[in-house]
């Protein structure tokens, strides 16, 4: 099989995750929008989601061998064709039913969800590294490029999704999805590059679920953390608190709150990909060793451990939602943003680096089922946290899986490299 044009190849891969991606977004804002419009608790809205995460810990501990035996693009079309189904699913759910079996259909449906964004995440992440130029810090910049524009258009996804939501219903939104993603995936099989590398050789075994490499191991454990932090918040926290705040419980009330909310989440998220997109130079990349690109993933690291102390410093000392706090919020978890953006596209880059080109979607892969772990404990602490503790509480949880991040990353400068020869 004849290997494709790098860049062809890399602009195939990218556009069909934007697709994904987008379609990721919105759904994830249409389900937490409309079963919070029904009444949903934050512990049953938690619950819609566990399933996804556990699904991306199953999926990525396979992904990586799936596509290593069948190759990155048969498991880049699975994850594709697999989303359109979920939507396809979620388009029968009946109002009449229960709330038990709403949130069951829906788990379900979440859960296959999952699965199709892990499938696809291995896959475009792993092409990357067998894709990028080696010299002048090139991986660096391709899988920042790669995870800065994928996080931009699931920003977008989430307006998307609430705007849809607001504008024409949820099934109506749900169909509008499936058929657009439906045709994106008709054109990435029939312009993907034929030779998309990443199949291993025939002889080759399963060789365990953990990285023979210390690094590869001690960099999943700080992702989970990581994104713990962040969904701590981000999944129903800080939604259902500004839903609170926002609406006045009428159906344009409702409307409104749902564009503000997804506005909000949108931009948080687009900004977020335009600074992993930015961190290469922002960390000076280019011929910079890969000791000294450690040492800053440490240092930024620790530099977001504060911020969520700090917010919910605030939240406990309001006396309930006012205006001073909705601007402190919105401010902090910008700057929050900000860093963790920082740290992530770095965490993106070192699995890359720290990983051998022979096993690279099996390392990826563990490395992705850290991360899937750490957004289910974060999803269902977020529920917890804010059911128990409300606001504040929710953001010290998700200071303490900041530190939590800071301390296994710490390990990192004293772990030697493996020879994977």
């Amino acid at each position: 099989m004849t290997n494709p044009n790098p860049l062809r190849a890399y602009a195939a891969v990218t556009a069909a995750y934007w697709a994904f991606m987008l379609s990721d977004g919105a759904l994830r804002m249409l389900v937490l929008l409309h079963f919070n419009a029904l009444g949903f608790t934050p512990i049953q809205l938690a619950w819609l989601f566990l399933l996804y995460e556990v699904a991306g810990i199953v999926t990525n501990l396979a992904a990586g061998w799936l596509a290593a035996r069948f190759g990155l693009a048969a498991t880049l079309y699975g994850g594709l064709a697999l989303q359109i189904a979920a939507l396809v699913g979620l388009a029968q759910l009946d109002p009449a039913w229960s709330v038990a079996a709403s949130v069951a259909f829906v788990m379900a449906v979440q859960g296959m969800s999952g699965v199709a964004k892990d499938l696809a995440k291995m896959s475009s992440k792993s092409a990357v590294k067998l894709l990028a130029p080696s010299e002048n810090g090139g991986l660096f910049r391709w899988v920042a490029l790669l995870t800065g524009s994928k996080n931009a258009v699931k920003g977008l996804g989430f307006f998307l999704g609430a705007a849809l939501l607001a504008l024409a219903g949820f099934q109506t939104a749900v169909w509008v999805m499936a058929g657009v993603l439906a045709t994106i995936l008709l054109a990435v099989v029939l312009f993907l590059p034929p030779g998309l590398p990443g199949r291993m050789k025939s002889e080759e075994v399963w060789g365990g679920w953990r990285s023979r490499d210390a690094r590869v191991n001690r960099l999943s454990l700080a992702r989970m953390f990581l994104f713990g932090a962040r969904d701590v918040w981000f999944v129903v926290g800080i939604p259902v608190y500004f839903q609170a705040v926002l609406s006045d419980g009428t159906p344009e009330g409702r409307r409104e709150a749902f564009f503000l909310i997804g506005g909000f989440l949108a931009l948080w998220i687009i900004a977020y990909g335009a600074v992993q997109a930015f961190a290469p130079r922002l960390l000076g990349a280019r011929g910079q060793p890969e000791v000294e690109t450690t040492r800053k993933a440490i240092l930024w690291a620790g530099l977001l451990v504060p911020i969520p102390f700090a917010l919910a410093l605030a939240a406990w000392a309001s006396d309930g939602p006012a205006p001073w706090l909705s601007l402190t919020l919105v401010a902090g978890l910008l700057i929050f943003g900000f860093v963790f953006a920082v740290n992530s596209s770095v965490h993106s880059y070192l699995i890359l680096a720290f990983g051998s080109a022979e096993r690279i979607t099996r390392d990826v892969g563990f490395y992705y089922m850290a991360n899937a772990a750490g957004r289910l404990i974060g999803t269902l602490l977020s529920g917890l946290s804010y059911q128990i503790g409300g606001l504040g509480l929710c953001l010290a949880t998700a200071g303490c899986m900041a530190l939590a991040s800071w301390l296994a990353m710490r390990r990192l400068s004293i772990l030697p490299p493996v020879n994977h020869a």
